[in-house]
């Protein structure tokens, strides 16, 4: 969702002439039944989308500040430049399942809450969360790290080599 976001070109066709990511292309880096069967990590995440061409930034809500995560989803919120994507726990929000990443698709500078557009939208539609209990989520720790959950930033490549966020 977000690399199509970005208008990262695939490198091939998804279906006639359109140049779209769906998941079946997402398999450069990590074998895509390996993410089937055990799930993504958060560094897999940040690699999947650095092949597919995208600049990355991962920051684990242990090394990081709401501020900062507040910061980067108004940024991302009022530019089609970069996008958050976040990685959080689903208890938090009173919803079933654990480990989840779903990218932010505004923000509610007022309420101080975070359009949440879920990845599986068969069982979440596209809803507001208040921001402090999405950062919540993101300081779950996962087990089988012992980190913390977290945010990536993610933006096309300047031209110019420069990074987006500095």
């Amino acid at each position: 969702m977000v690399l199509n976001a970005l208008a990262i070109d695939p490198g091939r066709k998804w279906k006639g002439p359109w140049r779209w990511f769906d998941e079946s292309m997402l398999n450069s880096c990590v074998p895509l039944e390996k993410v089937k069967a055990n799930g993504i990590s958060f560094e897999n995440l940040a690699s999947i989308a650095r092949c597919a061409g995208a600049e990355v930034e991962p920051f684990r809500a242990s090394h990081s500040t709401i501020d900062d995560f507040r910061k980067y989803v108004t940024k991302c919120s009022t530019s089609d430049e970069c996008h958050v994507i976040a990685s959080y726990h689903r208890a938090a929000l009173k919803q079933t399942g654990a480990g989840h990443y779903s990218p932010i698709g505004g923000y509610h500078v007022g309420k101080d809450m975070v359009l949440i557009l879920d990845v599986a939208r068969f069982k979440y539609p596209p809803h507001w969360v208040p921001l402090t209990l999405l950062w919540e989520g993101m300081n779950y720790i996962v087990e089988s790290t012992g980190q913390t959950r977290g945010f990536l930033l993610i933006s096309k490549p300047r031209s110019d080599g420069t990074r987006q966020h500095d």
